[in-house]
């Protein structure tokens, strides 16, 4: 998750030439709705993120999906 669209858009083709199901989002009203939509493996978030942060979401995560 990042607020970029380039460093998304860079890190999905990535991931995706290796072989993962991948789904990028920009923030967190965004994070929530793709986890009820597909529960993740992996999140890599940005620390600095406007709004709510990714250390804030990190928390959120690990209390609601730990």
């Amino acid at each position: 998750m990042d607020d970029d669209l380039e460093v998304l858009a860079l890190l999905k083709k990535f991931f995706m030439q290796h072989g993962y199901a991948v789904e990028t989002v920009a923030g967190g009203t965004e994070l929530w709705a793709a986890m009820e939509r597909h529960p993740a493996d992996l999140i890599i978030l940005d620390l600095m993120l406007p709004g709510e942060n990714g250390l804030l979401l990190c928390q959120r995560l690990r209390q609601q999906h730990a």
